[in-house]
């Protein structure tokens, strides 16, 4: 057996193999980025307006919904006695202000019980397909949790509340999680899991699923937006916009999300498609969605790709975007009517 080209030819040939394998090793990886990255529509590029007047009580409900859960409430988890049972006191007293029946869905967990809870808008002619549009409402133990996610439970509430007096032919539940953050995440645990299981064991028809994960922490400066390699080779050094993230499965429901928000909200915007094993495309609840096969989607700050203050002590309200939240909120109403209907 012959290990090694007998002649100048074949070395050459050898060669040329040994080259184009090689540039397709680096290039099928690059292209599958660039193409999970590709979204519809153009992301906004002049500074963010404020958002009107008429929209000023809803930039105030947010930041009033952000302050209690942060700053009054604080670091909420199972692992601190009664935190987590104040802010599912709060979510519920809120969900019922909008004009909602708020149902508590308790389940055991390894360190107490715990409770989904679900406030649903019945629809009319296709009222058997559902839209869940959920975000957790616990802390890990080192934060007050602003960004993380009171932000994401200020946009659920204040998205139910707007949607309240619309009549969607599919109906729309608004499901506030428990059990997000570690030592649950990635656990049986987790109230994600335990209602994307429940909804699986109902037979219900989950079209479409929205996880408002961390929505308010923004820097317009250069450098200050991280990402996995190679995707910032892609995307913008500034932590100015907000992220769509979903998995390839659910490529069509992010590119019509984006494609929404985009024509819709002047806040800048990127999306990304891609399999779940890239770095912090899984990191929330829609992750539970896609265990049980439903579609699902992240819309996130991104988190930890970006808020020097995550999962620490500074994660207060007072470091939030409350006007970009304020957009943000009424483009996640665009894109759950638009889908609801």
């Amino acid at each position: 057996m012959r290990l090694f080209p007998k002649d100048a030819k074949q070395w050459k040939c050898a060669l040329v193999r040994l080259a184009v394998v090689s540039a397709l090793i680096v290039l099928i990886p690059v292209a599958g980025a660039f193409w999970s990255a590709w979204m519809p529509g153009r992301s906004h590029s002049e500074p963010v307006p404020q958002v009107a007047a008429e929209h000023s009580q809803l930039r105030d409900s947010l930041e009033r919904h952000v302050q209690e859960l942060a700053g009054t409430i604080g670091a909420r988890s199972l692992l601190m006695s009664g935190t987590l049972d104040a802010a599912e006191r709060y979510v519920a007293a809120a969900l019922n202000e909008a004009g909602y029946e708020v149902s508590s869905l308790p389940f055991s967990s390894g360190k107490g019980e715990a409770r989904n809870l679900e406030a649903t808008l019945p629809g009319t002619t296709a009222a058997q397909e559902i839209v869940v549009v959920g975000a957790h409402y616990d802390t890990v133990v080192t934060t007050p949790g602003a960004d993380d996610n009171a932000s994401g439970v200020a946009v659920l509430i204040e998205a139910a509340r707007i949607l309240k007096t619309r009549n969607p032919a599919r109906t729309v539940r608004f499901v506030a999680f428990p059990n997000e953050e570690p030592p649950f995440f990635r656990t049986d645990d987790m109230g994600s899991v335990r209602y994307a299981r429940l909804c699986r064991e109902r037979g219900d028809d989950v079209v479409a699923m929205y996880a408002l994960e961390s929505l308010g922490y923004f820097d317009e400066a250069p450098d200050s937006q991280m990402y996995p390699p190679p995707f910032a080779l892609m995307y913008p050094s500034e932590g100015n916009f907000v992220g769509f993230v979903g998995s390839l499965s659910s490529r069509g429901l992010t590119h019509r999300a984006i494609a929404l928000f985009r024509e819709n909200i002047p806040v800048p915007s990127e999306g990304l498609a891609g399999p779940s094993w890239i770095p912090g495309v899984d990191l929330s609840d829609h992750r539970s969605f896609w265990n049980e096969g439903y579609p699902a989607l992240m819309i996130t700050d991104t988190a930890l790709f970006r808020n020097p203050y995550y999962h620490k002590p500074g994660d207060v309200p007072s470091i939030l975007d409350y006007n970009r939240l304020t957009w943000i909120t009424l483009g996640v109403v665009a894109i759950i009517e638009d889908i609801a209907s």
